[in-house]
C-alpha cells in the first residue's frame, strides 16, 4: 500500500469524506454529464412531463432498477478487493446484465474513465487492464482506500441520481427548485437503499424497470439526441 493510502486511512472521518466527495464530484472527469441512462427517450415518447414523472422514474430505479442493482455489484467489488478476490467474474457479470447496447457503454465508458482519473491519486490498480463497469470501478477504489461500505454506497446513490435530474433540468425541462425538491424527496430513498447493502449479495441482483430497457434500446436509433445514453 502506497504512503498516501495509509495516510488516508490513519487521517480519520474528515479527510475520507473529502476525498469520497472529490471521486464523486460532479467534476470528476468521467464524463457522466454526457449520459441520461434513457432518461432522453423517455422524455421523447411523452413518459416524463413533470416533477412528478420524474420522481416516479428514479425511484423505480433505486427499487427496482440499475441502481440497485449498481450498488450491489459496488459493495461486492469492494468486498472483493477486501479479500483479494480476483475481480474479473464480477467483470464480466456486470457487463452480462446490461440492458442495453448503450447502457453496456455508459457503465463501462465511465469506469474506464474513473480508473484513469484516480491515477493522480497514487492508488494502486487491482483491476488493472481490465474494462470494469463503473460501479466495480468505485467499490474496488473505495476498499482500496480504506473508505467505508455504507457511505460511499450513498454518496454513489446520491451522485447518480443528481447526474439524472440535472439532465431532466434540460429535458422535461424542470426548474432549478424542481431539481432541490427532487433531491429532498428521494433521500430516503437513497438512504434506505445504502444502508441494506452490508445485506446485499449477489443473489438480490435483478431489475423489473422494463420500460428504461426499452427506452434505452430506443434510443440509439434516436434521430437528434443531446444525450449518449
Amino acid at each position: 500500500m502506497s504512503t498516501s493510502q495509509s495516510g488516508l486511512e490513519k487521517k480519520g472521518y474528515t479527510y475520507q469524506l473529502i476525498r469520497l466527495m472529490t471521486l464523486l464530484s460532479p467534476v470528476f472527469p468521467i464524463g457522466a454529464f454526457s449520459y441520461s441512462h434513457g432518461l432522453e427517450q423517455a422524455v421523447h415518447d411523452g413518459l416524463i412531463r413533470s416533477s412528478c414523472d420524474m420522481e416516479d422514474w428514479l425511484r423505480g430505479i433505486l427499487k427496482k432498477g440499475s441502481a440497485w442493482n449498481d450498488v450491489i455489484f459496488l459493495t461486492e467489488a469492494w468486498r472483493y478487493e477486501k479479500r483479494g478476490a480476483d475481480i474479473t467474474p464480477l467483470i464480466q457479470l456486470a457487463r452480462a446484465i446490461s440492458g442495453s447496447y448503450e447502457r453496456e457503454l455508459e457503465i463501462f465508458l465511465q469506469g474506464e474513465a474513473f480508473l484513469k482519473a484516480v491515477a493522480d491519486y497514487n492508488i494502486i490498480n487491482t483491476i488493472g487492464n481490465k474494462k470494469a463497469a463503473y460501479s466495480v470501478s468505485v467499490g474496488v477504489v473505495a476498499a482500496r482506500i480504506g473508505l467505508e461500505m455504507v457511505a460511499v454506497a450513498t454518496a454513489y446513490l446520491q451522485a447518480f441520481v443528481a447526474n439524472l435530474i440535472q439532465a431532466a433540468l434540460r429535458l422535461v425541462p424542470l426548474g432549478q427548485k424542481d431539481g432541490v425538491r427532487l433531491m429532498h424527496k428521494l433521500e430516503e430513498d437513497i438512504l434506505s437503499l445504502s444502508q441494506r447493502t452490508p445485506q446485499l449479495t449477489l443473489d438480490d441482483l435483478g431489475s423489473s424497470t422494463v420500460m428504461l430497457d426499452i427506452c434505452s434500446m430506443r434510443h440509439e436509433k434516436l434521430y437528434s439526441r443531446v444525450f449518449r445514453s
